[in-house]
C-alpha cells in the first residue's frame, strides 16, 4: 500500500514525470535496468526497444510470484496452505460464490448456500467480489482451487507491478530503484505472510494507483477527470479489501498533513482543485457504493461491530529485527520466540539496519524521504500496540500511543500491527529514492568504490527477505459421494446437507470444501464466516452462533468421548435439524474419531445410518418433514 508523496510535486512543475521528487532531475547517464537495456538494444525489436526495462521487471516479478506460489502450483487441485489452510478454503468458497451469483443472477452480496437457513451477509466479510467476479470464468472451467491460484500469484505480481509503475513514471529515473522499490512493496516478508491464505491482504495492486490519483487531484484544470478515476479505483478496492482502503486513506491523510507542514506555500496552491477533485471523487463514489455499504451494515446477517479482541495484538519490537518464517534466511522455530503474531513487521536487522543509512543520506536532499521517514516512523509506533511488546513478552507499565486512538471510529476493530503495511509502502518509498540518488551523491572518496559497498548494502539487506515457496498440504477429502453426485438423490434445493462436524472456524473444514468444489450447489448450515452472535445482542463472531447439538459433537470430535445421550439432547438435535431443513446427516469416514461421531450421530437422530459410495448417511428427511424415504 504505497503511501501517498504524490502531494510533494510543487505546484506549477513544467514536468509531469519525476513530481513527486523534483530534486531529482538532475540529468545522469544510464544505471540499473536502463545501463542493462543499452546492452541489449541491439538484440531486440526497435519498437520493444523503450518498454525493455518494464518488461523485465513485470516478467521478473511474474516469476518470483510463481515461485512463491510453486507448491500449490505443483499440483493445484491437489495442494493448498500448509499455514492457514482453513483461511484458503473459505476464499475457495468466496470464489465459488462470486462465479455462482453470476450464473444464477443471484444477489452478489448474500448467500443462503452457507449458514443455511439464515444465509451470509457477503458485504459483512472479505469476499473478494472484486476479485471473484473477473474470474468467475477460470472458477467455472477449472474449479476454485485453480482459480484462487492464479489470484494469489496475479495479486503478488500485479502489486508489485503496479508499485513499479508509479516509481518509475513519477518519482525516480533509475528503473532498478523502481524495480526494487516495488518489489519490496510486492513481496515484503508481511505480504507474503498473509499469502498463506489470506490472499485479500496481498491484493494491493490498485493501491498504488489510488495514491497516484490522489497526488493528481492538485493539477490544475484536471480536477473532474482525476476525481472520478479516483472514485472508480476507490470503488473497485472497496471489494477487494476495506482495511487496507482505510489504511491507504489514513497513510495518505498523514502525508497530506507532513507535506503541508514542510511546504505550507505550495500546500496552498494546491487546496483548490484539490478539493474539486475529491468532491468530484466523493460524488462520484458515494451513490456507486451507497447500497453496497447499506446493505454490509443493515442488510440481512450484518452485524454491530465485532467483538474487541485483536485491537492489542501490537507488533514486538524484537520482530523488526526478525526474519520471517517464509524468507530465505527465516525459519519456523522463531515464531516460537516472540509468538505465533502476524509476520508483519518481520524486516530483518539489516534492512532495519540499512533503513537508518538511508533516512541519514537521503534526508537533506529529498523531500519525499523526509515525508515517509516521518509518516512511517509514526505508524511503526503506533502499530506497537497499547503497550510496549519485548521478546515476546507484554509490558503492561509502558503506555505507547495507540491507547489514544484505540476506540477512533476507523481504527477500533483494526489490528495494530496491520498498520504495518503502511510502514511497508513507506520503505519501498525510501529504498527506490535511496537507490535512484545515494550512488549519485557527491561524497568523499572514490564514487565508484562508494556504489559497489552501496549495491553490497542494499543486497545484504534484501537477499535474505526473498520469499520462499510457501508451504502446501492436502486439502480435506473429497468424497466420491459428493464429488460424483451422490448426494442429488437426497437434497433439493429446499434443504440442506449436514456435515458431521459441523462447520465453522476451528473445526468441519471438509464442509467448506466439499460446498466450494461443487459450486455451492448444495446448502449447508453454519460454516466459516463473520456473522451476528444472537445470544450477544448481535455483536459479530466467527461462525453462527453455539449450538447444543455442535458443541455435544464438537467435544467428541476433540476427545472422542460424551456422556450418554439425554431425551433433551435429541430434542435439540430435532429442533436443529429441523431449523437447518436438513435432508442428510454426512459423516466421512476418514475423519478423525469418526466411529465415536458415528455413534453420536446415531443416538441423537434414531437413524441407522447406510454407508453409501464412500461416506455414512443419515437420511432424516422423515423427521424434518415426513418426505423420507
Amino acid at each position: 500500500m504505497p503511501v501517498n508523496t504524490g502531494v510533494l510535486h510543487r505546484a506549477g512543475a513544467p514536468s509531469p514525470s519525476r513530481d513527486l521528487d523534483p530534486e531529482s532531475a538532475r540529468p545522469s547517464g544510464p544505471v540499473g535496468l536502463d545501463a542493462v537495456r543499452a546492452r541489449l538494444t541491439g538484440r531486440v525489436p526497435t519498437r520493444l526497444r523503450p518498454h525493455l526495462p518494464d518488461l523485465l521487471a513485470y516478467g521478473t516479478y511474474l516469476l518470483l510470484a510463481i515461485w512463491a506460489c510453486g507448491r500449490l502450483w505443483s499440483h493445484p487441485r491437489g495442494r493448498i496452505s500448509g499455514h492457514l489452510p482453513i483461511d484458503n478454503v473459505e476464499f475457495f468458497w468466496w470464489l465459488s460464490h462470486a462465479a455462482r451469483s453470476l450464473v444464477h443472477f443471484d444477489n452478489p452480496f448474500f448467500s443462503t448456500q452457507m449458514n443455511a437457513p439464515d444465509g451470509v451477509n457477503i458485504m459483512a466479510n472479505t469476499s473478494v467480489l472484486g476479485i471473484g467476479i473477473p474470474l468467475a470464468p477460470v472458477t467455472l472451467l477449472f474449479g476454485p482451487q485453480v482459480s484462487y491460484d492464479v489470484y494469489l500469484t496475479l495479486a503478488l505480481a500485479g502489486s508489485a507491478a503496479t508499485c513499479y509503475y508509479v516509481l518509475s513514471r513519477h518519482l525516480v529515473r533509475s528503473r532498478l530503484a523502481a524495480f526494487l522499490g516495488g518489489a519490496f512493496f510486492g513481496f515484503a516478508p508481511g505480504v507474503v505472510h498473509h499469502a498463506n491464505g489470506q490472499p485479500n491482504f496481498v491484493s494491493n495492486f490498485l493501491l498504488p494507483l489510488i495514491v497516484l490519483r490522489v497526488v493528481k487531484l492538485r493539477e490544475p484544470g484536471r480536477w473532474l477527470r482525476n476525481g472520478m478515476i479516483l472514485a472508480l479505483l476507490v470503488c473497485w478496492q472497496l471489494f477487494l479489501n476495506e482495511e487496507l482502503l482505510t489504511l491507504t486513506a489514513l497513510g495518505c491523510l498523514a502525508v497530506i498533513a507532513c507535506y503541508a507542514a514542510m511546504r505550507p506555500a505550495d500546500a496552498r496552491r494546491a487546496v483548490r482543485p484539490f478539493v474539486l477533485g475529491g468532491a468530484v471523487a466523493v460524488g462520484v463514489a458515494t451513490p456507486l457504493l451507497a447500497y453496497p455499504i447499506w446493505f454490509q451494515f443493515t442488510g440481512p446477517q450484518s452485524y454491530a461491530g465485532i467483538p474487541e479482541l485483536f485491537n492489542n495484538w501490537g507488533e514486538d519490537i524484537t520482530a523488526f529485527f526478525t526474519f520471517a518464517r517464509d524468507t530465505l534466511a527465516g525459519s519456523s522455530p522463531v515464531e516460537q520466540t516472540i509468538g505465533r503474531t502476524e509476520q508483519n513487521s518481520w524486516f530483518g536487522a539489516p534492512l532495519v539496519i540499512l533503513t537508518v543509512i538511508m533516512v541519514v543520506l537521503m534526508w537533506r536532499c529529498s523531500l519525499p524521504a523526509r515525508v515517509v521517514t516521518v509518516v512511517g516512523t509514526g505508524f511503526a509506533v503506533l502499530a506497537l500496540g497499547p503497550h510496549l511488546r519485548l521478546d515476546g513478552r507484554e509490558r503492561p507499565s509502558v503506555p505507547l500511543p495507540w491507547l489514544v486512538f484505540e476506540h477512533a471510529p476507523l481504527v477500533r476493530y483494526m489490528y495494530p500491527s496491520r498498520l504495518i503495511f503502511v510502514v511497508i509502502a513507506c520503505l519501498a518509498v525510501l529504498l527506490a529514492l535511496a537507490c535512484d540518488r545515494v550512488p549519485r551523491l557527491e561524497l568523499p572518496g572514490s564514487p565508484v568504490r562508494f556504489r559497489y559497498l552501496w549495491a553490497l548494502a542494499v543486497a545484504v539487506a534484501l537477499i535474505p527477505i526473498i520469499p520462499r515457496p510457501m508451504p502446501g498440504v492436502s486439502p480435506p477429502h473429497v468424497p466420491a459421494f459428493i464429488s460424483a453426485g451422490g448426494w442429488k438423490d437426497y437434497v433439493d434445493d429446499r434443504h440442506s446437507l449436514v456435515t458431521v462436524p459441523l462447520p465453522s472456524n476451528t473445526l468441519g473444514l471438509k464442509a467448506v470444501m466439499w460446498s466450494a468444489v461443487t459450486g455451492q450447489e448444495f446448502k449447508i448450515p453454519r460454516g466459516y464466516f463473520l456473522g451476528p452472535d444472537r445470544d450477544q445482542g448481535g455483536v459479530g463472531r466467527f461462525g453462527a452462533t453455539r449450538s447444543k447439538t455442535d458443541d455435544l459433537l464438537v467435544k467428541v470430535s476433540n476427545t472422542g468421548r460424551f456422556a450418554d445421550v439425554t431425551a433433551a439432547d435429541r430434542e435439540n438435535a430435532l429442533a436443529e435439524l429441523r431449523y437447518w431443513r436438513a435432508a442428510i446427516v454426512v459423516l466421512d469416514p476418514t475423519d478423525r474419531r469418526a466411529e465415536q461421531l458415528r455413534k453420536a450421530v446415531t443416538d441423537l437422530t434414531g437413524i441407522t445410518p447406510r454407508y453409501v459410495t464412500d461416506v455414512w448417511v443419515w437420511d432424516v428427511r422423515t423427521l424434518v418433514d415426513g418426505a423420507g424415504r
